[in-house]
C-alpha cells in the first residue's frame, strides 16, 4: 500500500513538473532567446531589419525594413508637431513598388470614358427635367456642371490600388477634403440603398435596413459625389446605457474621426471624409429632383428647416433633423468608384454579432472559434485573417460594435485589403472599452508586424495617439470633432490592444504571434513582378 502511494505521488509530481516546464518555463526561454536577437543600439537614423529578418511570405503585401519591436526610440522635442514627426518617421515613409496595371483598380482611359458617358447622361436628364419643370411652373435652380479629368476626386479614384485607397503622400486627398467643404452642391438625392427599399420597411425587424438611416447623396459642381450624414447627436452626448449596438445613433463626427484615425494607423482603408455646414434649403431642398425627398421637408415650430428619413417607422417629425434655421452640420464621405466599373463584394464578418436581443454567436461561447476559422477558405491562407484582425483593432479603438460585414474589391481577389466603411456608430461611449470587439485578436493571437510596430510607436510620448489625433482633427472645418474624453480613450484602448498582444506572445512566443509582413527596402522602387522573382 505504501509503495503504491509513493508511485502515485511520484507520477503526480512528474506530471506537474512536465506541465510547468511546457507551459511556463519553455515559453519564457523562447522569449529570452528571441529578445537576445533584438538587442542593438539602433535608433531613428540606423533603421535596420530585425536580426531574425527574412522576406515576407508571398501572400503578404508590405515592403520595408522593420525595427525590432522594443527599439522604436523616442525623439527629442524639436518644435515640430507630433503629427508631422509621425508622418516623417521611417514607418510612414516606406518605399513602395511601382504599380503595374494589375495592381491598380482602374485604368485612366477606361475611367475617363466611363465618366464622360455619365456626364452626358446627366446633361440629358437635366434637359428633360428642366423642360418638365417649366411646363409645371416649378422653379428649378440650375448650376453649371463641369467634368475635369484632373479633379481631385478623379485622382482619388485613379490612385486606388491593391494595397490601399490612397498613397501616403497623395496630394489629391487634402485637396479633395478642402473642396468638399466649400464646393457648390448641384444635386441631392437619396442613396441607392434607400431607393432600393422604396419606403417599404419591416417594422418587426430588430436590425433595420441600412436605407432607413438619414443620409443623402450630394453631387458637386465638378461632378464629385459625396455621402452626407447629418448631425444627430451633440459632441458631449454618449450612447445611452440601455441602447443595443444595432439601434445606436449614427454620428457624423464619428465618420470624420474614423478617417483621421485610419490614416494615422496607416491603414488607408477609409474613404476621405470631411465635415461641412450644409444649407438644407439651398443645398438640398432646392436642388433635389426627387419629389419623395422634397416631400419629407417641413418647417418646425421654431421656424427651422427640417427633414426626416423615408422609411415608414421613422417617417415622423420627431425623428427629423433640423437646420439652424437652415445650416446643419454633417459629414461628407467621398464615394468610391461605381460598382459597374469597380465591383465590390460584401462578405459576412466571421465574428458577426447576433443582432437579436438575447442570442449569442458561436465565437461568443467557443474560445477556440478561431481554430475553426483558420481551416476555412479564404482565412486558411494569405492575409485575409490578418486584415480581419487589423479591422478589429480599428473598431476597438473607435468603439464600433456594428461591423457585421466587410467589403473588398473583386479585382484584387483574396489578397485585396478590406474596406473600413460605415463607421458612424463609433465614438459613442468614451468611458467603456468593449473588449469583445478584440476577440479576433485575442482568439487567433496573430498580428502583422507592421501593425504592431505602429501601435507601439503611437503609444510613445513623442507620438501619442491622442495628441496626433487632436492635431489631425484640428484641420477639419467642424473642429472640435471629438471631446477630450474620446481622445484620451484612444490612448487607454491602445494600451489594452498591446497588452492582449503581450499576453499572446508570452503564451505562444513571438514567432507564432507576430507575422513578419515586411521585406527589405531597395535602392530603387521594385515592381511587384520583380519582388516575386526575388522571392
Amino acid at each position: 500500500m505504501m509503495r503504491r502511494d509513493r508511485i502515485f505521488l511520484v507520477t503526480t509530481l512528474t506530471a506537474i513538473f512536465s506541465a510547468d516546464l511546457y507551459f511556463i518555463l519553455l515559453p519564457k526561454l523562447r522569449i529570452i532567446r528571441q529578445q537576445s536577437g533584438h538587442l542593438c543600439s539602433c535608433g531613428h537614423k540606423n533603421f535596420t531589419l530585425p536580426r531574425h529578418g527574412g522576406l515576407a511570405s508571398p501572400q503578404l503585401s508590405n515592403w520595408t525594413s522593420a525595427p525590432p519591436l522594443d527599439i522604436i526610440t523616442s525623439e527629442p522635442d524639436d518644435g515640430i508637431s507630433k503629427l508631422e514627426r509621425l508622418f516623417s518617421h521611417p514607418l510612414y515613409n516606406i518605399q513602395t513598388p511601382l504599380l503595374g496595371p494589375e495592381e491598380r483598380l482602374l485604368q485612366a482611359e477606361h475611367l475617363m470614358e466611363y465618366y464622360r458617358r455619365k456626364v452626358s447622361r446627366w446633361e440629358r436628364h437635366m434637359k428633360i427635367y428642366s423642360g418638365a419643370a417649366a411646363l409645371s411652373n416649378i422653379t428649378v435652380i440650375e448650376h453649371e456642371v463641369t467634368f475635369d479629368p484632373d479633379a481631385s476626386w478623379v485622382k482619388f479614384h485613379l490612385g486606388i490600388n491593391r494595397y490601399a485607397l490612397y498613397s501616403r503622400d497623395d496630394p489629391a486627398i487634402p485637396k479633395l477634403l478642402k473642396e468638399s467643404q466649400s464646393m457648390t452642391v448641384v444635386s441631392a438625392d437619396y442613396t441607392q440603398d434607400e431607393k432600393a427599399l422604396k419606403g417599404a420597411c419591416d417594422c418587426t425587424q430588430v436590425v433595420k435596413p441600412s436605407g432607413h438611416h438619414l443620409k443623402l447623396a450630394l453631387k458637386m459642381q465638378n461632378f464629385a459625389k459625396v455621402m452626407f450624414k447629418p448631425m444627430r447627436q451633440q459632441r458631449d452626448e454618449e450612447t445611452p446605457e440601455d441602447f443595443f449596438y444595432f439601434v445606436d445613433f449614427q454620428r457624423h463626427n464619428a465618420e470624420i474621426a474614423a478617417f483621421h484615425l485610419d490614416r494615422i494607423l496607416d491603414f488607408r482603408r477609409v474613404p476621405p471624409v470631411s465635415g461641412r455646414l450644409v444649407n438644407v434649403t439651398g443645398e438640398v431642398l432646392q436642388v433635389t429632383h426627387n419629389e419623395d425627398l422634397r416631400g419629407v421637408f417641413f418647417t418646425s415650430p421654431a421656424n427651422n428647416t427640417c427633414f426626416f428619413a423615408k422609411c415608414l417607422y421613422v417617417c415622423k417629425t420627431e425623428y427629423a433633423v433640423c437646420g439652424n434655421p437652415d445650416l446643419l452640420e454633417g459629414s461628407l464621405s467621398a464615394y468610391l468608384p461605381g460598382l459597374s466599373i469597380a465591383p465590390r463584394i460584401s462578405i459576412p464578418n466571421p465574428w458577426i454579432r447576433s443582432y437579436t436581443f438575447s442570442g449569442r454567436e458561436e465565437w461568443e461561447v467557443n474560445p477556440f472559434f478561431c481554430d475553426t476559422i483558420k481551416q476555412m477558405y479564404p482565412y486558411n491562407s494569405g492575409n485575409r485573417l490578418l486584415n480581419i484582425i487589423d479591422m478589429s483593432i480599428f473598431d476597438f479603438l473607435i468603439g464600433n460594435m456594428d461591423r457585421h460585414h466587410y467589403e473588398i474589391f473583386t479585382k484584387f481577389g483574396d489578397e485585396g485589403f478590406l474596406l473600413h466603411l460605415d463607421n458612424a456608430r463609433g465614438f459613442g461611449k468614451p468611458s467603456h472599452d468593449e473588449m469583445s470587439i478584440l476577440t479576433p485578436l485575442s482568439q487567433c493571437c496573430m498580428i502583422k508586424r507592421s501593425t504592431l510596430v505602429r501601435l507601439q510607436l503611437l503609444s510613445r510620448q513623442d507620438y501619442r495617439l491622442s495628441d496626433v489625433m487632436r492635431e489631425s482633427l484640428q484641420g477639419d472645418l467642424l473642429h472640435p470633432i471629438l471631446t477630450e474624453t474620446h481622445l484620451l480613450a484612444l490612448d487607454r484602448r491602445l494600451h489594452k490592444v498591446l497588452r492582449v498582444v503581450q499576453r499572446c506572445v508570452r503564451r505562444l512566443g513571438e514567432d507564432e504571434v507576430i507575422t513578419r509582413d515586411f521585406v527589405k527596402s531597395t535602392s530603387r522602387p521594385q515592381t511587384v513582378t520583380e519582388m516575386r522573382e526575388v522571392r
